[in-house]
């Protein structure tokens, strides 16, 4: 799992850089990604990051990638909705 958290001054590379992300994972909070870890996945990532944002960057702005491993992802502590976040979901129709 990765975890990515962005911190952008400016609200137009803020919305552009949160809309890439949702194209790979999901938001559980305002500024802060959890995306499937996967080679590809990251070097999509870094690759934007470093055309299109790192360039942009004003002394406020941050990007922060966590990279989970399995064994450290039991170890993650979820509480209220996010709780429900890694549990399977059954539909019946």
């Amino acid at each position: 799992m990765l975890i990515v958290s962005y911190d952008f001054e400016k609200d137009r590379p803020r919305t552009r850089f949160s809309k890439f992300l949702e194209k790979y994972g999901h938001r559980i909070q305002y500024s802060v990604f959890q995306i499937r870890d996967s080679e590809r996945i990251l070097e999509n990532i870094l690759t934007e990051v470093n055309i299109k944002y790192k360039k942009e960057f004003t002394g406020a702005d941050s990007i922060v990638i966590f990279r989970i491993c399995q064994g450290c992802k039991k170890k993650v502590l979820r509480f209220g909705y996010a709780k429900h976040e890694d549990e399977d979901v059954v539909m019946i129709g």
